[in-house]
């Protein structure tokens, strides 16, 4: 029995359908676009920001500064000891940063958040060792905090959110620019900056010239108020005098003001121009907020014509 001829036409079409290579499918919509995500990518990873080589540096100079800060009113050479090792950390989590490509937001933030407290709080310190300089230092710590925090706003509110705040433009500051963009001046002036306040602090311990509790007096042992004052007898401040704190007041008291005056002369310069940057820094970012709500404001058509 011969086959009809729709029958020989359904088995010719079945048997091209089998000759016929079917082409491989595609990740994408129906309309054949490819979608980004191939099979040739990688798969995608889930990455811990916090864990990051540069932030746990971040984390240790926290620890170090809360440590100094501990030694700070009678131990002032376990207290700098401490206090400079987490400023020169802040060099180096820059670099692994770099080197590991690990640079975050988090990570910037982070570390600027962690200079300006460690600075504060030595500052707050100096404000209680030399009275007579509070207004000084306060004025110092505003100045520090409110110059940073308008220069980050103005980053991110003009430049964009991807944009670093180290990214300064030369065409709105030189100084600035050669500040955030050339790493050995950016170096050196934050070392010395800090290497500076350190001095005076070892000063409080050792100089009569600024600290005029330090000189011998007649009066009764412990009547002055002022805190870690290390020329008051360990007896006087201490019921074990052989204590830890005690041997160290005794030690402090022994001081030589010569090195601290040294190393304050020759980093006061670095450390004024420091707070020149401060002023720029801050006034500049005032100056690029102001330009971005005027084109809001034009934008708004404002001031309205009367």
């Amino acid at each position: 029995m011969t086959d009809s001829p729709g029958v020989r036409t359904r088995r010719q079409a079945a048997a091209t359908a089998e000759q016929v290579p079917e082409k491989p499918k595609m990740n994408g919509h129906a309309n054949g676009s490819v979608h980004p995500r191939s099979s040739t990518m990688r798969p995608e990873t889930s990455e811990n920001i916090f864990l990051f080589y540069p932030n746990i540096i971040g984390y240790s100079r926290i620890v170090l500064a809360l440590a100094s800060l501990y030694y700070m009113p009678l131990h002032p050479r376990t207290c700098s000891l401490l206090y400079s090792v987490s400023c020169l950390l802040d060099a180096l989590d820059g670099y692994a940063a770099r080197y590991f490509h690990q640079s975050t937001q988090f990570g910037a933030v982070l570390d600027m958040v962690t200079d300006r407290c460690t600075t504060a709080c030595l500052l707050v310190f100096l404000s209680s060792a030399f009275p007579r300089w509070a207004i000084l230092f306060q004025g110092l710590i505003s100045l520090d905090l409110a110059s940073h925090y308008i220069h980050m706003y103005a980053t991110l509110s003009m430049g964009g959110a991807g944009q670093s705040h180290k990214k300064v433009d030369e065409s709105r500051s030189k100084l600035l620019h050669l500040y955030y963009t050339n790493k050995i001046v950016l170096f050196v002036f934050c070392a010395f900056n800090e290497v500076f306040f350190i001095a005076l602090y070892l000063l409080s311990f050792s100089s009569p010239m600024l600290s005029p509790s330090l000189l011998p007096t007649d009066k009764t042992p412990g009547s002055s108020a002022q805190p870690g004052n290390p020329s008051h007898p360990a007896s006087t401040l201490f019921a074990t005098p052989g204590s830890a704190w005690a041997m160290e007041l005794a030690r402090a008291n022994k001081m030589d003001s010569f090195w601290p005056w040294v190393i304050a002369g020759v980093s006061f310069p670095v450390m004024a121009a420091k707070q020149f940057l401060n002023v720029v820094q801050l006034l500049k970012a005032s100056k690029w907020l102001a330009e971005g709500d005027r084109a809001a404001r034009a934008e708004q058509g404002l001031p309205k014509k009367k």
